[in-house]
């Protein structure tokens, strides 16, 4: 089994999860990638531009949102800040912030 990465953590303050493996709402859906579209979960707050994967509308940050595009992974990633934390799957660029 893959290990889990690490929660992405942008400038802002903003998180979320973001999993690929072979028991992840993810394309492929497998454990080696590279990644066209991830699982992402458990904003710390309402995105958005998440919206149309959450797999329950009704609890934003506390549900996961499947198969989402790597373009809109970064979007999120790049609207909040960069990246100063965590991990993202294989063939989702990181988003680092430059210092």
């Amino acid at each position: 089994m893959k290990k889990s990465n690490r929660k992405v953590v942008c400038a802002d303050g903003f998180s979320m999860s973001v999993q690929a493996s072979t028991s992840n709402y993810c394309e492929p859906q497998n454990d080696q990638g590279p990644y066209t579209e991830a699982e992402v979960g458990f904003p710390s707050r309402e995105e958005p531009l998440l919206a149309q994967w959450a797999e329950d509308p009704a609890t934003p940050t506390e549900t996961v949102y499947g198969w989402v595009p790597r373009h809109t992974i970064l979007t999120v990633i790049a609207k909040h800040g960069g990246m100063v934390e965590g991990e993202l799957p294989n063939g989702i660029s990181n988003l680092w912030v430059s210092s």
